[in-house]
């Protein structure tokens, strides 16, 4: 499904992604794991069209997605869950959730809103409350949420159990957990598989820059 084959990334003069080749194939959970600066985050801003590739090649189902606009990854049901969350202040849970449906003129976002609930309802149960009203967990479950309503192919999460609380770093791992159940095609990326070890399909492990086991 997705593809990454000789990807290298510069930010400014220094080169930070170097020959990554991953593939995510379909109905797969793959971890990618790294320590904080090992090129996780980078690698996923490509893949997300927020960072221009020096050389290489980014394919999703087969097409070239190094040539699309960045937001054309919702268009395409590719979900992307940063690991600093990136809620709009001024809304509430529910119209961050949405957001990605007010671009792509979704038509079926009521019914995909209803299968988020259903797989995480503490969400729905703070969905009118404002996004600053929210603790730091509740904000990464609404960044969560908010990938699946624009992850209806592929969902990429960015150290979803980063910086919170061990409860909600659980209650994470069990809402991947149903996904997999579910046969969701997901890209995780985490400092170490502690917790999502037994998830995990394929892991790839990187360092500085280069992906070194998997």
């Amino acid at each position: 499904m997705l593809k990454l084959a000789g990807l290298a990334v510069d930010i400014g003069p220094t080169q930070i992604l170097r020959d990554i080749n991953l593939e995510v194939p379909p109905g797969t959970m793959c971890g990618l794991i790294g320590r904080n600066g090992a090129g996780k985050t980078t690698l996923m801003r490509a893949v997300m069209g927020a960072l221009a590739m020096r050389s290489g090649t980014l394919s999703f189902n087969g097409a070239n997605l190094g040539k699309e606009a960045p937001h054309r990854r919702a268009h395409l049901g590719i979900g992307f869950m940063p690991e600093d969350r990136r809620l709009v202040p001024a809304l509430t849970a529910e119209e961050n959730i949405l957001l990605p449906t007010w671009s792509t003129g979704s038509k079926d976002a009521a019914a995909r809103l209803a299968w988020i609930y259903e797989l995480m309802p503490e969400v729905k149960a703070f969905r009118a409350r404002g996004a600053t009203e929210l603790s730091g967990g509740q904000q990464k479950f609404v960044a969560f949420a908010r990938a699946l309503m624009a992850g209806t192919r592929l969902l990429i999460l960015d150290e979803p159990s980063e910086g919170i609380a061990p409860v909600f770093a659980q209650r994470m791992v069990e809402i991947m957990s149903d996904l997999k159940k579910k046969g969701e095609s997901v890209l995780v990326a985490e400092s170490n598989d502690l917790h999502i070890a037994p998830l995990l399909d394929r892991k790839l492990v990187i360092e500085r820059g280069s992906i070194v086991a998997g």
